[in-house]
């Protein structure tokens, strides 16, 4: 059937194989156009080496997600934007089954120093503190370069000790 733009007419019922061949119809034109000249290539973009998130929003219940993205010539870096749930029904309150108020908060307990100590055991100071020696040694090293090397060793030390 070829196209016909007068229908389905105004006001008309539809007609599901009315709009089907008419569909079809339209496809077959579009199909049957020529295709123009093929353009230039475009040039190669940059290789990529990796992709970074730059970070995550949480937004509020209801609001779309999201995603932007951007390339800084080696990376895509994304950031995304993701909606938190709707807060959940109030559950059942008191204890043994009841409906009873929630009591109030207790303190906290203690820590005795042997379970603290046995929780630290083994783990150290961070040490980002301590920057690096960047030094460039001659050959011989001389008294002041190896100086160095042992002041950065004390320093890395004492701030590795607990």
């Amino acid at each position: 059937m070829p196209f016909d733009p007068t229908q389905p007419a105004n006001n008309s019922p539809l007609v599901s194989q009315l709009i089907r061949d008419q569909l079809q119809s339209l496809f077959d034109l579009i199909q049957s156009l020529p295709a123009g000249p093929q353009g230039p290539a475009g040039i190669q973009g940059p290789p990529f080496s990796s992709a970074v998130v730059d970070g995550v929003t949480t937004l509020n219940p209801g609001e779309p997600a999201s995603v932007q993205t951007s390339f800084d010539g080696a990376n895509v870096r994304f950031t995304f934007g993701i909606p938190r749930g709707n807060d959940g029904a109030q559950g059942g309150q008191g204890g043994n089954g009841g409906d009873g108020a929630q009591g109030i908060q207790g303190p906290p307990g203690e820590v005795s120093n042997v379970q603290l100590s046995a929780a630290i055991a083994g783990t150290s100071n961070n040490t980002n503190g301590v920057s690096t020696l960047g030094l460039s040694v001659s050959d011989p090293p001389t008294q002041s370069e190896l100086q160095q090397i042992v002041n950065k060793l004390d320093e890395l030390i004492l701030n590795g000790r607990r």
